[in-house]
């Protein structure tokens, strides 16, 4: 019956990313979308992947740091080629085994921790990524030059220190264990999420893009939230769809925006692709001689 309900889902997903991607496609000019990918620069798409690789480093020290709290203690190099992988099964290979899920399943088998634990980590990682991406999008927001939001520029700057609160008491109230990271698994989502808008602003650049840049920031910021929603196939069509309307509100070119949604989508598959290697070669985790040895 698990197996079946996993392949209803997967076709659905599918089926939705699928309708999504048609949905897209039948609005936007696919010639000038083309041509714009072609004239792009490819010294900064270079740099947009520099930065987005760095994103990745800095998240698998981020749940590394989670992992050590159930004194799993991995050292970065291992956790990192199970990072990458997970990155692969996220992306490509959702509908057979997540990403997080494997992730979970060879913690449980190889060390003696519970389940619950393992679970609340990688809810507790991924919750920190959100919660950094809300801040964000609020601070910009903020510097947002746009009269439809002016009279709710308060709300978005005082939802930042209430989101912090709110997920530091969610933490204290259920994962007493983790609070003693909290601080620091803030910086490095932070960090993570700074990684991932100067790789976005380099592609803005690469298109040539030099007005208007904030706006597309924020829309890519609110995709990426759209995006952790499990309904399509590691994000695909959700993102590309929240590029369209958020370029449409904000009065921006609905073609350049699909464009980046679709460079981006590109440099993730790219680099999420490289995990394709430790799915047929078995991931030795090695532990760390103490808790400060993190090579």
């Amino acid at each position: 019956m698990a197996k079946l309900n996993k392949k209803v889902t997967t076709v659905l997903k599918v089926l939705i990313s699928t309708v999504l991607i048609y949905f897209i496609f039948t609005k936007i000019n696919v010639s000038e979308i083309k041509s714009i990918l072609i004239k792009s620069d490819l010294v900064y798409l270079l740099l947009a992947a520099l930065f987005f690789i760095i994103s990745k480093l800095i998240g698998a020290v981020r749940l590394n740091l989670y992992f050590h709290t159930l004194q799993i203690m991995l050292t970065q190099k291992s956790n990192f080629k199970l990072y990458l992988l997970g990155m692969f099964y996220n992306l490509f290979l959702p509908g057979g085994i997540g990403g997080d899920a494997y992730k979970g399943y060879i913690l449980k088998k190889t060390f003696e921790v519970k389940t619950k634990k393992i679970v609340s980590v990688l809810v507790l990682d991924r919750l920190a990524g959100l919660l950094l991406l809300f801040i964000y999008a609020c601070t910009l927001i903020g510097f947002l030059n746009n009269e439809l939001i002016d009279d709710f520029r308060w709300m978005f700057l005082l939802a930042i220190p209430l989101s912090v609160l709110v997920f530091w008491l969610l933490n204290k109230r259920f994962f007493g264990y983790v609070l003693p990271i909290f601080w620091k698994s803030i910086g490095l989502s932070a960090l993570v999420q700074l990684a991932q808008l100067v790789s976005v602003w380099c592609i803005l650049l690469a298109l040539h893009i030099d007005t208007n840049q904030i706006s597309y920031l924020i829309i890519f910021l609110i995709s990426s939230i759209v995006a952790v929603v499990p309904l399509t196939l590691g994000g695909i069509g959700s993102r590309e769809v929240t590029f369209f309307y958020g370029a449409k509100f904000l009065g921006l070119d609905q073609n350049i925006s699909v464009g980046v949604s679709v460079l981006f989508f590109l440099i993730t598959a790219m680099v999420s692709l490289v995990g394709v290697y430790f799915h047929f070669k078995k991931i030795k985790l090695e532990l760390a001689n103490n808790p400060r040895d993190l090579s």
